[in-house]
């Protein structure tokens, strides 16, 4: 049986928090399909989502005609401060905890599980301008500044936007192995040297 993974967009989403675990993701299931998972983007009402940098992105599918998920990936950006205060959307984030077995977020993606109850007393992390909003939401939270991701089990937080291809590369690893996670990144020509 294939394993899904599921890229939840929405209005604000920062760019490469969604493209960057996007990018290694989908590479490894469409490249190595044998290793049983494919990857999918979803919105609440599917179609056209407009990114917080003005690029748009087509949602493949909606909150009701999505596929069941085995992994949630909730990217950050403006467009997550919404969701803090969004009951509707909440209330489908816990519901999440019932029906989907690994649970990730990308820099501001974890103040949405924050909000929505999923961090309490657990190891997280999220973009260093957003710690102090983290435990804001939720004193019982062990922040983990230094670290790029936090893999605590069933729920999985990633620092901000370029630490989501780490994470993801990580999640390759997890799921996969160590050397598929190697091949993809060799593939994808991930190497990060900065220049500056």
């Amino acid at each position: 049986m294939t394993r899904t993974i599921g890229l939840l967009l929405f209005p604000g989403t920062e760019e490469l928090d969604a493209v960057g675990p996007w990018e290694v993701l989908a590479f490894w299931t469409q490249f190595f399909p044998d290793d049983g998972y494919t990857a999918f983007t979803f919105s609440r009402d599917g179609g056209p989502v407009k990114c917080a940098k003005g690029l748009t992105i087509e949602a493949e599918y909606s909150f009701d005609t999505a596929p069941r998920r085995d992994v949630l990936i909730i990217p950050g950006g403006m467009g997550t401060r919404p969701m803090l205060t969004d009951e509707p959307m909440l209330s489908w984030v816990r519901a999440q905890r019932d029906t989907t077995p690994l649970i990730t977020s990308v820099c501001t993606g974890s103040l949405v599980l924050a909000a929505a109850g999923l961090l309490s007393g657990r190891p997280a992390t999220t973009h260093w301008k957003s710690l102090s909003r983290l435990t804001e939401l939720d004193p019982s939270i062990e922040l983990r500044p230094e670290d790029r991701f936090v893999d605590d089990g069933d729920i999985v937080t990633a620092a901000g936007v370029s630490a989501g291809i780490d994470m993801a590369l990580h999640l390759v690893r997890r799921l996969s192995s160590d050397d598929r996670a190697r091949e993809v990144r060799r593939l994808i020509q991930y190497d990060p040297a900065p220049p500056v």
